[in-house]
């Protein structure tokens, strides 16, 4: 099997590009329309997320598995990953366990479909457990699907995520007691960068862990330091993807997607490290 370090290794030889979540402006686009549109509108790669109009999922059979990862071979279109729902907070045991095995069902699906990864998160910590509790949980949690995942060549990206797992502090605890090397942080530009220490003082907090995949939303719509994130990124050496995950309207989403990518390229034209 593929080592996950090693793709890793492979990501980080190239330079920062701008890829595509499906989360709302391709949410249903069909596989085909969704890599013609990331073709025409110089998207280099997409995040392909659950439930959407793409129907990649894992019903699909080994000869769909294999159509899916040839569209994209076919194509200049990357697969970077899948985008999951999977979570590993909740206090019921029963269900931990099945997001866990169904993460595992989806690595697979990572595997056939020529990805590199499975984006999962935390989306709280519940009240009435002890706040350490639940983080070593999602820790071993990411633990135990991040050493499933090597065998199958995959990173498992854990997406800054959650009204109180998205505080810095808490998703630094979390990684604190993770060791499986291929489980990587998804910086995802939430507000909460911004909280006490600042956006220096909270990317630093991560930064060891930052893997091969950052969230952003549209460039021109939120406000967010994403020179500054950009510039923190190459300070770095970061060489991974920037995806965007746009939910804001617009009246054509390819001329919406070809204003990103030129944002996106005036950012990284005007990138300074310190």
């Amino acid at each position: 099997m593929t080592n996950p370090l090693s793709v890793f290794a492979m990501q980080k030889e190239q330079q920062m590009r701008l890829g595509l979540v499906t989360y709302q402006w391709g949410k249903d686009w069909d596989l085909p329309t969704l890599i013609a549109n990331c073709e025409k509108t110089g998207f280099l790669g997409v995040e392909l997320r659950t439930q959407h109009a793409h129907g990649v999922e894992t019903s699909l059979n080994a000869i769909q598995r294999a159509e899916v990862k040839k569209r994209f071979a076919d194509s200049s279109v990357t697969c970077v990953g899948y985008g999951s729902n999977f979570e590993y907070h909740s206090p019921d045991q029963a269900k931990l366990r099945e997001n866990i095995e169904q993460t595992k069902e989806y690595i697979k699906l990572c595997k056939d479909i020529g990805a590199t990864g499975i984006k999962v998160k935390p989306n709280t910590l519940p009240a009435g457990v002890p706040r350490e509790k639940t983080i070593a949980q999602i820790a071993a949690s990411l633990n135990e699907v991040g050493k499933f995942a090597q065998d199958y060549g995959q990173l498992v990206r854990v997406e800054v995520h959650g009204p109180i797992t998205a505080e810095i502090p808490n998703m630094k605890a979390i990684f604190d007691q993770v060791n499986e090397k291929n489980v990587k942080i998804c910086w995802n530009s939430n507000d909460l960068d911004l909280a006490p220490p600042g956006f220096a003082g909270n990317f630093d907090m991560l930064k060891e862990w930052i893997g091969d995949t950052v969230h952003v939303r549209s460039l021109n719509v939120e406000e967010y330091p994403y020179q500054e994130l950009l510039n923190s990124l190459a300070g770095i050496n970061y060489k991974g993807w920037i995806l965007l995950e746009a939910a804001n309207e617009v009246p054509d989403r390819i001329t919406g997607m070809k204003e990103q990518l030129k944002l996106f390229n005036g950012l990284k034209a005007n990138i300074k490290t310190k």
